[in-house]
């Protein structure tokens, strides 16, 4: 894996990826969720690098993509993600959003429809505003005060345990919340802003439709905000698949990366 850079009005993405070769009829891109990072998704990297085309980010303002102005919109994520993807040569991605990921993964099937060749979500939820209440969008738009006034020592372990349940995935996330230590202020502007994107492309209205083949994957424990019921509603709405993960938090793919990579893995060889 090679680390390379994008430049954008706000500042430089760093991503990794590897080499293209001829036998990689496919390429995979991975998208961390909010504060996490590119380490994420490590044992996916391992698992699959041999075999595909690979890319992962640190996101606009995460780790290594810093500094960066945070003026950006959840849009200008799907079309510099698009940058980084013409700049590799990548027409055609499946992308594998677990969170914040997901929902740039929608945005990009929304303004690139006729790109993306899958998409699969992990703890994500679907960004069309019908499945939101009112209160969770304003709600949304108004945890700043929570992130800037709780106790780093008591958002760092709630952090790591609320999202992970298996020990390699809370390590891991407090190992990735550990770089924002001494800079509260940093971490809770990244999540603010993360929710209030969300929330702006929600209202926007938009259908954000799929149009590729699709997969969900959510753990059984996840308790982040709503993920579970909003991952029921998507799955009956729409009728994508959906494979609940036994035991795994929000981060399932750290918490059961075994399965979730036998997942992504039957789910490519099923497209074209």
């Amino acid at each position: 894996m090679k680390e390379k850079l994008f430049e954008t009005p706000c500042g430089k993405i760093h991503y990794w990826t590897n080499e293209k070769k001829a036998e990689y009829d496919k390429a995979l891109v991975f998208l961390p969720g909010l504060t996490a990072d590119h380490r994420l998704f490590d044992k996916q990297i391992g698992f699959f690098e041999e075999r595909y085309r690979v890319l992962v980010w640190d996101p606009p303002e995460h780790a290594a993509s810093w500094p960066f102005d945070p003026s950006f919109s959840l849009w200008d994520k799907a079309r510099w993600l698009d940058g980084i993807l013409q700049q590799e040569g990548i027409s055609a991605p499946v992308i594998v959003g677990q969170s914040m990921g997901g929902y740039v993964g929608q945005m990009f099937a929304q303004l690139f429809p006729e790109k993306l060749k899958g998409f699969i979500s992990i703890d994500s939820a679907p960004l069309r505003r019908e499945y939101v209440t009112a209160a969770e969008l304003w709600l949304l738009k108004r945890v700043e005060p929570v992130y800037r006034h709780y106790p780093w020592r008591f958002l760092l372990k709630s952090g790591a345990a609320g999202v992970a349940e298996s020990e390699y995935g809370r390590k891991l996330m407090h190992d990735i919340m550990m770089d924002y230590d001494g800079d509260r202020a940093r971490y809770a502007g990244i999540c603010c802003h993360g929710f209030r994107m969300v929330a702006e492309a929600m209202e926007a209205d938009l259908p954000y439709e799929i149009r590729c083949p699709a997969l969900l994957i959510c753990g059984e424990k996840d308790r982040a905000g709503s993920s579970i019921r909003f991952n029921r509603a998507w799955h009956k709405k729409t009728g994508i698949p959906i494979a609940w993960i036994d035991g795994a938090g929000h981060n399932a793919n750290t918490d059961a990366p075994e399965l979730v990579n036998t997942l992504i893995a039957s789910f490519l060889k099923g497209i074209r």
